[in-house]
């Protein structure tokens, strides 16, 4: 069997092509083992190679090399050719692969859910001695929609679109034809065009001129192959609708108290029902520190892979044979469900008792389920440390490792010896083994769910990982637990935020090409076909903040280009070490921060630096060593002392680099510090000058190489839509990169990215981003409404475009008009959260606003607990509601 394979690439001097794939004649994806290719004149390349006369499938790719360098790529979809017994040559003519102007139509979002054909349409093979086969890329195909091949042959239906040839779709997003080439007349004019299945719209042809094909003399048992076209597209880009809603906000009749995965399978159906694409939830994953309500917070994972036991749905189990007990668990499921709020502590604690009587009930059935048995097999490299440590967690009754005695330095052989079956932690194990089991089953279910119904599921990456948890245990040397990952001052936070994650160590991470984040992105691959990078200016750089804090204003970016002594000088800043890098407060600003308290302050806490300065005394000159001493008082005259204090430690011009002690960083918003009031008129000047250099301009180049060096090894390892968080304060090269890399950005009118402005222009987004009116971290529209009356006044006037004085509530009507607004921006998502959804109808809407806030970033020890207000059953049931989000949808265009 001869593969005679032919590419038209047009190289420059020194330049070859060669060919590498999946069989070792093509060097078994090892470029050094690639097939070099040889030109034989008008810029085509050939190679011919010889394989045994057997049935497989060969995937391969091109690339161009000069010398040991490789010079160019293809995209990363690789070619596929299936030879069988049926033909004794095949002869390949491709088109060099670059990466399409709308490579999200390649994701899986749309190939395996929005696009995905109900049913592939699969063309018999021609039992011709001859046969040209015709490949191309069409993936803006919905699903009541196909491709079909017509042209001035009888076997292409002479130009008929009712004649029309329909090609094969099993291979979506390319579509195949194969034809007797007996009954091709040569040259071969033709065209793609797309149908529909119900006949219900016009034909669509593709743009351009019509296509040619004049192919040389074919042999008998030969098959010519045309692949890597592409369809020429201009129909209108597809937009679609959705609503995001973390899974422990949802309601049902059936809840125990939380939203779970059953729930999420009702919301589906819900989005469906309104025309909508797309369900965005925030992360999932295990966060069972200390069974207590701060485990609510879910960016705080124990686990990047393990799921948390309470979106279990109890109802997805069975009922338990034990009258009593099942009685009690009834009384408890009713009680929390009625419960405005979640109740943390009370769900966890009845969930995971019931969880275990269904398990004892039904264990020796379950421990011999073959997929049971294949799960754990199949994900013991994270489920049995996981395991372990949820075992030994509550053995030693925390969850930080270093007090775990002779477990505390993770030990593989012995946590592998703790989870066998003669270990006495094993019945622990095994239940924890099966509640793993139980809710991958049931999310598992639920992404099928959603893609059989064409709503695509978008999950949450959170950017770290805590400090106690499996990973941190398993695989130290991945990160740095000397700093805490936060973020600089923004909207949110004044004093920027302290996530207290640890940091990476992005060298380590580097050296084994970044497998640690390709494997957690692989386990979103199982649930999700979209997901969002939470944080995405991480990749970029991380605010690294010194363990002794507490807020996040002190902190610095890393990697970063710190600024030597010569340097800060050189920006005319007469540079004293110890007066701009040691805290300081002078003797004029003690009243502004403390009152009254001002002398009782100065003669406990304060220590004479110079005749008008303060310090700090040693027993309180950090933030954690203030906190201790003053985290049992909560009278106001402590509250007031604290944040006094947390100010004083703030109070710094300039920060040494942790990693080059003779270098410095200045302090974010130094402008806004005691210090710099202080300053003459010609440092002020010059600091600030030096602060927008630093901040703005110094580190461009530098975070762009960075995020590319670490972005597209990932993103261009997964088939899954991706999207990334960009709010804060976003470095230039941001946008850049994200282009490039075609993730979608997120874009939100009240967080404008354009300077100078209060509100983003939605008229002008890139259609690669995703549009919505808030965040889980921000007041939903109806509570931002009132929390700025001056700012709404010019919101109502400027960006509604009407007259008058604004109204003290968000009506419906207003917030209708906000997301119509949001619906016709040119973003290819615009996801719009469900307390926003319910602001725009009276009778659906929840009279208590304030309980529909999510997460108050500025308070790291917020309670998440929001649940929507009404069950899920009624929210099919109100056709008024449901109809007018549909109409909002048509009216846009969004599909």
């Amino acid at each position: 069997m001869i593969l005679s394979f032919n590419i038209n690439y047009h190289t420059r001097f020194g330049e070859q092509i060669y060919l590498v794939g999946s069989i070792p004649e093509l060097g078994l994806w090892q470029t050094t083992m690639a097939r070099e290719m040889y030109p034989v004149g008008d810029g085509n390349w050939r190679v011919e190679i010889e394989l045994p006369d057997y049935p497989l499938t060969i995937e391969y790719r091109y690339f161009v090399r000069a010398g040991e360098m490789i010079h160019w790529e293809e995209w990363d979809q690789r070619h596929r050719v299936m030879v069988d017994n049926f033909s004794n040559r095949y002869t390949i003519f491709d088109y060099w692969r670059i990466t399409p102007a709308y490579h999200a139509f390649y994701t899986s979002a749309f190939t395996q859910s929005l696009f995905a054909p109900t049913s592939g349409f699969q063309l018999q093979p021609t039992g011709s001695n001859k046969k040209l086969t015709i490949r191309i890329f069409a993936p803006q195909v919905e699903r009541h929609e196909y491709v079909a091949i017509t042209g001035n042959q009888a076997i292409l239906g002479n130009w008929q679109p009712a004649q029309a040839v329909r090609m094969d779709s099993s291979s979506f997003p390319e579509w195949t034809i194969q034809l007797d080439a007996n009954q091709i007349i040569y040259p071969m004019e033709y065209k793609f065009l797309i149908l529909d299945k119900e006949q219900q719209q016009a034909p669509y042809w593709e743009t351009g001129e019509n296509r040619f094909l004049f192919l040389p003399l074919q042999q008998p048992d030969e098959e010519i192959i045309v692949s890597n076209l592409f369809l020429r597209d201009e129909r209108p880009l597809w937009k679609g609708t959705g609503t995001v809603i973390p899974v422990f906000s949802l309601r049902s009749e059936n809840s125990f108290g939380v939203g779970d995965l059953d729930d999420l399978k009702i919301m589906v159906d819900w989005a469906k029902k309104t025309r909508q694409r797309i369900i965005q939830i925030l992360p999932v994953n295990d966060t069972t520190m200390t069974l207590t309500w701060a485990d609510s917070y879910p960016y705080s994972a124990i686990s990047i892979y393990a799921l948390h036991p309470i979106y279990i749905s109890i109802r997805g189990l069975g009922p338990l044979k034990d009258h009593e007990k099942a009685l009690f668990f009834k009384e408890k499921q009713m009680e929390l469900n009625e419960m405005e709020s979640l109740d943390y502590e009370a769900v966890i604690h009845h969930k995971l008792a019931y969880c275990k009587a269904w398990f004892d009930q039904e264990k020796e059935e379950i421990i011999h389920l073959p997929d049971f048995k294949e799960f754990v097999e199949q994900n013991s490299s994270w489920l049995i440390p996981y395991a372990a440590f949820c075992y030994l967690r509550f053995r030693y009754n925390t969850s930080d490792f270093n007090q775990w005695e002779e477990f505390a330095i993770f030990n593989k052989p012995a946590v592998y010896q703790l989870c066998k079956e003669e270990s006495g932690a094993y019945p622990e194990i095994l239940f924890t083994f099966y509640l793993q089991y139980i809710l991958h089953k049931q999310f598992k279910a639920v992404s099928d769910h959603a893609r059989e119904n064409g709503v695509v599921l978008k999950g949450d990456l959170p950017i770290g990982i805590n400090r106690t948890s499996v990973e941190a245990w398993v695989e130290p040397e991945y990160f740095n637990m000397k700093g805490q990952a936060g973020a600089p001052p923004d909207d949110f936070s004044v004093v920027g935020q302290n996530w207290m994650f640890p940091t990476y160590n992005w060298d380590l991470m580097e050296q084994d090409g970044y497998s640690w984040w390709k494997k957690r992105f692989r386990k979103l691959e199982d649930y999700f076909d979209c997901f969002r990078i939470d944080h995405i200016l991480g990749f970029f750089r991380i605010w690294e903040i010194p363990l002794d804090y507490i807020q996040g204003l002190c902190g610095h970016f890393n990697p970063a280009l710190p600024l030597a002594r010569e340097e800060i000088e050189a920006w005319g800043i007469s540079f004293d070490e110890t007066c701009f890098t040691i805290p300081r407060i002078h003797k004029d600003f003690l009243p502004e921060l403390f009152g009254d308290l001002a002398t009782e302050v100065k003669d406990s806490y304060l220590a004479q630096a110079t005749s008008d300065y303060f310090v700090l005394k040693p027993f309180c000159d950090t933030q954690r060593k203030i906190d201790t001493i003053l985290r049992d008082k909560t009278d106001d005259f402590s509250f007031i002392i604290r944040n006094g204090l947390f100010t004083i430690t703030n109070e710094v011009l300039f920060l040494r680099d942790p990693y080059q002690k003779d270098k410095f960083h200045p302090r974010i918003a130094g402008n806004q510090s005691y210090l710099y009031r202080k300053l003459s008129e010609a440092d002020r000047v010059a600091f600030d000058k030096l602060h927008e250099d630093f901040f703005y301009h110094r580190h461009n180049e530098f975070w762009k190489e960075t995020a590319l060096k670490r972005l597209t090894p990932l993103v261009t390892d997964t088939d899954i839509l991706v999207c990334g968080e960009d709010l804060g304060m976003i470095p230039q090269s941001v946008p850049e990169v994200m282009n490039q890399l075609q993730i979608l950005s997120l874009e939100i009118e009240r967080m404008p990215k354009a300077p100078y402005r209060e509100f983003t222009d939605m008229r002008t987004l890139p259609y690669l981003s995703v549009c919505t009116t808030s965040t889980h971290d921000m007041d939903p529209l109806r509570n931002w409404w009132k929390e700025n009356p001056e700012k709404t006044q010019r919101y109502y006037n400027q960006v509604l475009q009407r007259e008058g004085k604004a109204p003290e509530e968000c009506t419906a009507e207003i917030a209708t008009q906000i997301l119509s607004n949001h619906l016709l921006t040119h973003s290819m998502l615009t996801i719009i959260p469900l307390q926003d959804w319910f602001a725009t109808n009276d009778r659906i809407k929840n009279k208590k606003i304030e309980s529909e806030r999510i997460n108050v970033p500025a308070n790291p020890r917020h309670y998440w607990r929001y649940r929507m207000h009404i069950p899920l059953e009624k929210l099919l049931e109100a056709d008024d509601f449901n109809q007018h989000i549909i109409s909002l949808i048509e009216q846009s265009g969004r599909k």
